[in-house]
């Protein structure tokens, strides 16, 4: 799979990936914008896979790929774990969908409840998008009030409310279609720096609903986060009855088996999970406080039902399949070891990775805690994650677009700018990472990239 030939990256890229072309072209003619997810946008056209087991995956061309991606990080057990295939095959001969309650949520939950340190109720969703949206809904009615501060280059989906404050310059929206009352809503503050967030409680006394913050670091660990800062953060939500909500939709049961939280020993009020929850089929959950949570809670009387609850539906909602994978996934993860091993791979592999960047003399930084890496290239960049300059660190993030392309000529497929270890990522898979981007490197000095 190695790159031997003297043509450039983006030749080569379009030669072993032809029916991937193909498939694209299809795409473009019946699907909007030719992809069906916004980070799959990859030029000149993105992969399509045909099959995946364990680490490896297999495109329609026929080349075998490492896996980095690891199904947006919900693989921590990597793909088809044995377990969670058998649990999943078991359930559909159940049903997949019975319209009803079931004992399997009743599980999932509890489970979830055993692991997280915040979760003293659980509220299921259907992805991490709508996970975060109902927990500022849930915020906002608990308190009574209407705003929202969230930290620039955080990620916290893609519903109207999150679009706010994403990608610079922070104060537009990063989608368009989004009310500018919904986005006036929202308040952007600095990441680790506790005094942007007083201020900004400050200048908006007793209209603050919530607080919400990746704990692993905006962007997916892009942006790292300074523990210290997080017990800041507890303790001024605190001071100022604002609720504080970690989104732990990558962090949950990857940074330990009680997510960041847990970690760290910084408990939030609210917790938004996904990934991981569902063990590779949809799924998300809101966690945390009784009294919180307790506001979608019916009572019976009709004036409080119609008028003092928060609404939320979803037709897959803790659907018997999810909750089959996800309550298997997380009765693993229970065990301690699957997070601890994919840690160390992790680890592992960051320093190997640094390695190269040194041995090389290329200029980059290697990211990331537990089982998450990021690789971001440029001069500067320690600079920038010294002083949290979220800007010259998220445009780091957009020059690996090559990299990636390299990477994959090599036999790897890393998740945009990284990615993601799992129990499956062993030795073998760690020196063969390591060997594609010390290649990949090499054909971007060799191509004046790098």
């Amino acid at each position: 799979m190695a790159v031997t030939t003297p043509s450039t990256i983006d030749d080569s890229f379009r030669k072993r990936f032809s029916k991937s072309a193909e498939l694209y072209q299809r795409s473009r003619a019946a699907i909007a914008g030719g992809i069906t997810h916004d980070s799959r946008n990859f030029a000149p056209f993105p992969i399509y896979v045909e099959r995946a087991e364990g680490s490896r995956k297999w495109d329609v061309d026929g080349n075998e790929l490492l896996d980095h991606w690891m199904g947006h990080g919900a693989l921590l057990l990597g793909h088809n774990h044995p377990d969670v295939v058998a649990a999943v095959a078991e359930q559909v001969h159940r049903g997949t969908h019975y319209g009803a309650c079931h004992e399997l949520e009743v599980a999932w939950a509890e489970q979830i409840q055993r692991l997280i340190p915040s979760a003293e109720w659980v509220r299921f969703t259907m992805s991490g998008t709508e996970a975060t949206m109902l927990a500022m809904r849930d915020a906002r009615a608990y308190t009574g009030r209407e705003k929202v501060i969230r930290f620039a280059g955080h990620f916290h989906g893609w519903h109207d409310y999150a679009m706010a404050g994403y990608q610079p310059p922070f104060d537009t929206p990063t989608s368009t279609g989004v009310p500018a009352g919904v986005a006036q809503s929202m308040l952007v503050a600095y990441p680790n720096n506790i005094e942007s967030v007083r201020e900004l409680l400050d200048a908006h006394p007793g209209e603050v609903a919530a607080v919400i913050v990746e704990p692993g670091g905006g962007s997916n660990g892009i942006i790292p986060t300074n523990v210290d800062f997080l017990k800041q953060l507890r303790t001024l939500c605190t001071e100022r009855n604002v609720v504080l909500i970690f989104d732990e939709v990558i962090t949950g049961f990857r940074y330990s088996p009680g997510g960041a939280q847990q970690l760290y020993g910084v408990t939030p009020d609210v917790t938004t999970l996904a990934k991981i929850v569902a063990g590779g089929l949809p799924g998300g959950a809101v966690v945390g406080k009784h009294d919180i949570l307790n506001v979608q809670s019916f009572t019976g009387e009709l004036h409080h039902d119609r008028y003092e609850r928060v609404l939320q539906q979803g037709t897959f909602n803790a659907n018997p399949m999810s909750a089959a994978a996800g309550l298997t996934a997380l009765q693993l993860v229970g065990e301690g070891w699957p997070t601890q091993q994919a840690a160390e791979a992790g680890e592992q592999l960051r320093v190997a990775l640094r390695d190269v960047f040194e041995r090389r003399g290329v200029a980059g930084v290697v990211l990331g805690e537990a089982s998450v890496f990021q690789i971001l290239l440029g001069e500067g960049m320690e600079e920038a994650v010294a002083t949290t300059d979220v800007q010259r660190l998220m445009a780091g993030r957009g020059a690996v677009n090559t990299l990636r392309k390299a990477m994959l000529l090599n036999g790897v497929d890393l998740m945009r700018s990284g990615g993601f270890t799992s129990i499956v990522h062993e030795d073998a898979e760690l020196a063969k990472t390591v060997e594609a981007f010390d290649r990949s490197l090499e054909a971007l000095q060799r191509e004046g990239l790098a």
